[in-house]
């Protein structure tokens, strides 16, 4: 996917979604590892790659939705892209700031905001790239709420296995779709 938008000229922004699902039976070991922070639900992670026109380039294997966004990345070695394509830079939300530490120049994230006691400019300023970098951002979140419109999607009803098939299968679908627009 790197290789192709270097050789294309093509932006690439990456983050991340979580698809709800059942809640694993007692039983079962790891159980605690589908509960994020922020949802408070039994979820599952996946993360995805588009381009500038909002179409969905790839699509990782499914994480546990407790894991963190840039440690989904890190485990999928989608980090280690950086290194070999140099040129490449990634647009990223506030998710991926260890990526941005580890990746200078490459990982782009939203702007830091400034101290309260900045002059009012700086703060101006950083209103109007902070905004910048979501307008050049949204394609992304466009492609995730393409994936999220399909029922299956919306709450994973089934075996908890078949899930990351199922959302790749959709993924393609829906790439393949925005593709001729």
């Amino acid at each position: 996917m790197f290789a192709y938008a270097q050789a294309e000229g093509v932006e690439l922004r990456l983050d991340a979604t979580e698809v709800q699902m059942r809640r694993p039976r007692a039983s079962r070991g790891g159980r605690r590892a589908f509960v994020p922070g922020k949802k408070k639900q039994n979820t599952m992670k996946a993360t995805i790659v588009a381009d500038h026109r909002g179409r969905t380039l790839w699509t990782d294997s499914l994480r546990p939705g407790r894991m963190h966004d840039a440690t989904a990345v890190r485990t999928e070695g989608t980090d280690s892209c950086f290194r070999y394509f140099p040129e490449m830079e990634v647009l990223l939300d506030d998710g991926y700031l260890g990526l941005r530490r580890d990746h200078p120049g490459l990982a782009i994230t939203p702007p830091r905001k400034p101290n309260k006691s900045a002059l009012p400019d700086v703060h101006e300023r950083w209103k109007r790239h902070r905004h910048a970098h979501s307008s050049d951002r949204i394609t992304v979140e466009h492609a995730l709420a393409d994936h999220k419109l399909w029922k299956q999607l919306i709450r994973w009803t089934h075996r908890r296995e078949n899930l990351p098939a199922t959302y790749r299968a959709i993924a393609g679908l829906v790439s393949d779709r925005t593709a001729n627009i």
